[in-house]
């Protein structure tokens, strides 16, 4: 795939394309985490984001049954526009398709939430370059003992990514994400992981990315949290994105900067 434009990118979701990470695609759009709930438990769900804004900033709400999004780009479906998603049954994975649409129901209500692929783009427009960049892999993605600010049946613990960093980058890090509240902001913890709950080498998902001798960990509150709020949940059913394979917005990344 040799066009970055959101449109091309999506139609190619669309047919079918699954790349193992949507990091650095699109350079300087906005990329989303999603999530599709009944409406019954939409407003709930809505309420835990509001609670819990670093973890679940909420870009988009759409009305029952709608899948189209139009103030988030041209003709993006919902339900065929993410190169892969997650259905959850009864709170656990159930299944990893690259199209819903056969699952999509009248009552769902489909969220995109900020997501931290956002702000590597202004991290890396500061010069800075992420050592998962190269590999075309997903940072490592840790559970904390923070606990979620809950509503209705929605709770659970912080998810955190992590990127490792020289002092001096993680010191620029916390100045540059700090305007981006809108896609996680600024860290939520710098090293000393232990004191968040987090063994470095216990990942919950991602790819293994220690950090070198003269990096600290740096990590940032995770869109993959909500994954722990549907477990708490246990909905019979729900859909999510993917780790790693996010919804790419026509939004620009500059337009969120405070």
């Amino acid at each position: 795939m040799e066009s970055n434009d959101p449109f091309d990118l999506r139609a190619a979701f669309r047919a079918g394309w699954s790349p193992r990470s949507t990091a650095r695609l699109a350079p300087g759009r906005v990329q989303a985490n999603f999530v599709a709930l009944p409406a019954a438990s939409a407003l709930d769900f809505a309420a835990f984001c509001q609670r819990n804004p670093r973890s679940c900033p909420v870009l988009a709400m759409g009305a029952p049954g709608e899948r189209l999004l139009p103030g988030m780009g041209r003709d993006f479906d919902l339900a065929t526009d993410l190169p892969r998603y997650r259905v959850w049954r009864d709170g656990a994975p159930a299944e990893e398709p690259t199209d819903i649409a056969d699952l999509w129901r009248d009552d769902m209500v489909g969220f995109l939430l900020g997501c931290s692929y956002s702000f590597e783009w202004a991290l890396g427009q500061a010069g800075m370059v992420l050592r998962h960049w190269a590999s075309g892999s997903n940072p490592p993605i840790y559970r904390t003992n923070i606990p979620c600010v809950s509503a209705g049946n929605f709770a659970g613990n912080i998810i955190v990514s992590m990127r490792p960093l020289r002092p001096a980058d993680a010191i620029r890090a916390v100045q540059i994400t700090s305007r981006f509240p809108r896609v996680h902001g600024a860290p939520l913890h710098i090293g000393l992981p232990e004191l968040i709950g987090v063994d470095l080498d216990r990942r919950d998902g991602g790819d293994d990315l220690s950090p070198q001798a003269d990096e600290l960990p740096v990590f940032w509150a995770c869109g993959v949290t909500p994954e722990s709020a549907l477990r708490a949940a246990k909905l019979p059913f729900a859909i999510t994105h993917y780790p790693g394979a996010m919804a790419i917005t026509d939004l620009w990344n500059a337009d969120l900067a405070e």
